[in-house]
């Protein structure tokens, strides 16, 4: 059928409308690093001196980071590793091992892509930080009387951004592509300025000058690579934030504004400091005018707002994920939208990254400080990633050897330098990332491994049905009106709880449902949501299966399961729910290192969120049956 010109038009208009949207989401992190990236190289601790040919050799090494390891690795290469149009860390984990990560030789890569998962964590404590402090501090070029109050300001706006996260960041949403949009319009007019000026910095688009930089510096060059890195901060996000947009408007946002804004700015500073060397520890603002010192402040914090919410909105999403697949224990989410299921807000770890983000402000206090940690955040993650890819590339998409070892390996060598170079500043604040990472990737360890032995243990002792069936029929039990719900993790075998009800009380509800809710290493399900089947007796077995991107909702399950099993809807006030409480003992056995992960599984277990609370199931209708397990 053919296309008219009006639904080719509306089709275009729809097109520019999600890119303007992408713009403010996925590319706030990317747009921001101007501000703090540049200056790293040669004003940082590791710096170089701001010579005409280590000015041109960096601009360069900046250019062709942004080319290779974004346009290249990021937007040509990842984006086609998506998973059923979802992307980021965990859908490509999702991919290789499926969502529990069962089986011996998947549990190495599980750990790897829950270790890239966890730096992320750094990540989202950082950038609103650094992003925020580096907009800020042109408070000090604009009136260096004001620089008293920039530390102070800083934490201002980020307890402002972190109160209004309850409100959902669809209420504000609709702001961030404009903001981000006259932001790249800026950043690319400040930069084409400077380049009308001094057009010589325009050497630094032929890579040759980035490999004179290396022989000419040396070890001091290398070491600047950990400078270097910071133009990509939030290429990450970018894939990960790709199932919200789709990879066509994210692309066309990329290659029609962003990237163009970001080399015009880069070269634009590299002009400026081939005149004027002596700038090089403020070059962004430094290329504004007097008159525009003010107004690019103010846009410059705008921007960065945008970008720590993109990220603080990242973190979220990526716990739920992480409960879903089962690598995290269950958390409060609350919905902050009715019409998009991705918005979504985590009380505790909002107020957590708060009181994280001001410490590492007051402890920090200049966004060159923070520029050295903020690397090695990036890099591990960007290292880890591309493991992972090649990994996937090999396994499903099956490549030829050769195909992954030029495309990865060759993206792995560039990743694993910029991961050397960034961790030389170990001791310069690289330690904070590691260690916020170590920290999260202890506890999703934990939380994956006592998970794994627990259900080890359930199969273990699984009773089948049909043996449960025979004894029914030989030694019958009462049987109560209404609904007993019995949940179970195991889709098969008869539930736990189930045994126990049997065996205390004596009896049985007229329909007793075996109710599992599977989650799929898919982001959203797809067919028929709910499964549901008699299995005799007045028992019927049902299954809901919900993607790691969705929110289970038993009482939607319990309603489809009334439709298929050909019954009535289920009366609330005449079901019950009957849930089992696991106290977990750890036997005498084995080394130091099972005890301390059962320690921790054990404690995130005693203080997750409940299930009554987490599926929505009515308080006054659940049952909980207790159960002593030995791991």
């Amino acid at each position: 059928m053919a296309i008219s010109a009006l639904d080719r038009q509306r089709s275009g208009q729809g097109m520019a409308w999600l890119a303007l949207a992408a713009l403010g989401v996925v590319f706030g992190d990317l747009g921001t690093s101007p501000l703090y990236a540049l200056q790293e190289a040669f004003h940082g601790g590791h710096g170089v001196r701001p010579t005409p040919g280590n000015v041109v050799g960096v601009l360069s090494l900046f250019l062709w980071s942004l080319i290779l390891m974004v346009s290249v690795k990021y937007v040509l290469l990842l984006m086609r590793a998506d998973n059923k149009g979802e992307g980021g860390i965990l859908a490509l984990l999702a991919q290789i091992v499926g969502g529990r990560g069962e089986g011996g030789g998947a549990v190495r890569w599980t750990l790897l892509g829950l270790a890239g998962a966890a730096m992320l964590y750094g990540d989202g404590v950082i950038t609103p930080a650094v992003s925020v402090l580096s907009a800020m501090e042109g408070l000090q070029v604009a009136a260096p009387v004001l620089s008293a109050y920039v530390v102070p300001g800083t934490v201002l706006i980020l307890v402002l951004l972190f109160m209004v996260q309850p409100f959902g960041s669809g209420r504000v949403g609709a702001a961030f592509g404009p903001i981000l949009a006259a932001w790249f319009a800026a950043i690319a007019a400040l930069g084409l300025a400077q380049l009308w000026q001094n057009p010589a910095i325009l050497q630094a688009i032929n890579p040759a000058q980035g490999i004179a930089y290396f022989q000419r510096n040396g070890f001091a060059g290398f070491v600047s690579l950990g400078a270097v890195v910071l133009c990509l901060t939030g290429a990450e996000a970018l894939y990960a934030d790709m199932g919200h947009f789709g990879a066509r408007p994210i692309r066309l946002a990329w290659y029609g504004l962003a990237l163009p804004s970001l080399i015009l700015n880069y070269l634009g500073q590299g002009a400026l400091l081939l005149s004027h060397p002596e700038l090089s520890s403020r070059p962004f603002y430094s290329m504004a005018p007097e008159w525009t010192l003010y107004p690019m402040v103010a846009l410059a914090t705008l921007a960065t707002i945008v970008a720590s919410q993109a990220l603080i909105t990242a973190v979220f999403s990526l716990t739920h994920q992480s409960v879903q697949l089962g690598f995290f224990p269950r958390v409060k989410a609350l919905h902050t939208s009715g019409s998009h299921k991705g918005q979504i807000y985590l009380p505790l770890l909002n107020w957590s990254l708060m009181l994280a983000t001001i410490a590492v402000v007051l402890g920090f206090r200049e966004s060159g400080k923070l520029a050295a940690a903020f690397g090695l955040a990036v890099s591990t993650t960007m290292a880890i990633t591309t493991v992972l890819f090649a990994v996937l590339a090999r396994r499903r998409w099956r490549w030829p050897w050769w195909a992954v070892a030029l495309a990865a390996g060759g993206l792995l060598v560039i990743d694993l330098a910029f991961w050397l170079a960034n961790a030389l500043k170990f001791m310069d604040g690289g330690w904070l990332p590691l260690l916020l990472g170590a920290a999260i990737f202890a506890a999703m360890g934990c939380w994956f491994g006592g998970r794994r032995m627990l259900a080890r243990q359930g199969r273990d002792g699984l009773l089948p049905v049909d043996a449960l069936l025979s004894s029914l029929r030989l030694n019958p039990v009462a049987r109560i009106p209404g609904v007993g719900v019995f949940l179970s993790e195991s889709p098969d075998g008869v539930p736990l709880v189930l045994l126990h009800h049997l065996k205390h009380n004596q009896a049985l509800h007229e329909t007793a449902l075996l109710l599992t809710l599977q989650m799929l290493d898919a982001p959203r399900a797809e067919g028929e949501r709910t499964s549901a089947r008699w299995l005799g007796e007045g028992m019927a077995r049902v299954t809901a299966r919900y993607g790691y991107m969705e929110q289970p909702d038993v009482p939607a399950a319990m309603a489809d399961a009334a439709r298929l099993l050909g019954v009535p809807v289920f009366e609330p006030l005449a079901t019950s729910y009957y849930l089992g409480r696991q106290t977990l003992v750890a036997l005498p056995r084995g080394g130091r290192l099972r005890r301390a992960m059962l320690a921790v599984f054990f404690f995130l277990r005693q203080n997750e969120r409940s299930a009554t609370l987490y599926f929505g199931l009515p308080p006054n209708r659940v049952v909980e049956l207790g159960a002593r397990i030995e791991l």
